[in-house]
């Protein structure tokens, strides 16, 4: 029977308390995974617990598939969250579209009913901030000293 090492290897910390439930009588040091080597791993339990390699290497088999199908489970479910949320944010951006071009829509509308108004306050409006630039820039020049002259 052919174990799946890397995936045993690499969920070894949560599948040791499997092991553990299963054989009580190990310890941490038992349990101990030195450099990859499955075969020393499976000699210590055998020793530890009189259980055949066959049934050993079953139990890491079942552990390991079950993991996988665990994961395959999980990046399910998130794939599904992420497709949902994906979905809103499309439904959110639509609505928000919509509003906006509606809303677009209504100042259009106004502006052709009364464009002197417009025209006015637009003038209006860029007179005030002329108006504001003009002041604050000639303010700030009274404070600056005046500039040097080389020739």
């Amino acid at each position: 029977m052919a174990i799946n090492v890397q995936g045993l290897q690499g969920q070894w910390n949560q599948l040791k308390g499997e092991v553990k439930k299963k054989w009580g009588q190990l310890t941490d040091d038992d349990l101990r995974w030195s450099n990859g080597n499955i075969d020393q791993l499976i000699g210590r339990i055998q020793e530890r617990t009189g259980e055949k390699r066959e049934a050993i290497e079953k139990f890491f088999d079942h552990l390991t598939s079950e993991g996988a199908s665990a994961f395959s489970s999980a990046v399910e479910t998130v794939g599904h969250a992420a497709g949902h949320a994906t979905n809103r944010l499309r439904e959110g951006y639509s609505q928000v579209a919509d509003s906006a071009r509606d809303q677009y829509g209504n100042a259009r509308e106004i502006v052709v009913r009364n464009p002197m108004q417009w025209v006015a306050a637009a003038f209006g409006i860029g007179f005030m901030a002329g108006m504001i630039a003009g002041y604050t820039s000639s303010h700030s020049h009274h404070h600056q000293p005046p500039p040097r002259r080389f020739f």
